[in-house]
């Protein structure tokens, strides 16, 4: 252990999703994730995008954090000049998805038994090859986690996830 270095104690930690509005500039999401980099904590899923006005993006963040951190980091993040709101999300009061694309392994023999699996959870064909099936699927992260791991004895070749997006649920 290097003595210079402050030791953490095992603090508990928690799914966060924090989501902000920032301005649509270049940079803002660096500065942003530094703050997470800078405390040694790793941002699990990001999500960014321009919102229907263009000077403005949202950007959505997923991160394993102790809550005096996050308290810490939603601070700092308050502070930078391009970041307009700041929200956790991290309540059921939150309308939360996530999107994958997915290409998995269909041989002839199993490709009935994958389309189910797919349409089971309302799951979209976008391509059919001779051994391989692409799709996407939306839903909450479970629901995502879930339909994997039911497809992942077949063998899946490739995946593309979104990461979380989140808005509040308006009264």
């Amino acid at each position: 252990m290097n003595p210079l270095k402050p030791r953490r104690t095992m603090e508990t930690r928690k799914k966060y999703t924090l989501t902000m509005l920032v301005e649509n500039e270049p940079g803002v999401t660096a500065r942003i994730t530094g703050l997470f980099a800078g405390r040694g904590y790793n941002i699990e899923t990001i999500c960014g995008a321009p919102t229907a006005n263009p000077k403005m993006s949202r950007i959505t963040i997923t991160t394993l954090a102790s809550p005096q951190l996050l308290a810490q980091c939603m601070k700092q993040i308050q502070r930078l000049v391009n970041v307009i709101k700041l929200r956790d999300m991290t309540g059921e009061e939150a309308v939360k998805r996530e999107m994958a694309l997915v290409c998995v392994k269909a041989l002839p023999a199993d490709r009935e038994q994958i389309e189910q699996i797919i349409s089971d959870f309302q799951g979209r064909l976008l391509d059919k090859g001779e051994q391989h099936l692409i799709f996407e699927v939306t839903g909450d992260e479970m629901t995502v986690d879930v339909m994997l791991a039911q497809l992942a004895p077949f063998g899946i070749k490739k995946l593309a996830r979104s990461g979380v997006l989140a808005l509040y649920r308006e009264p």
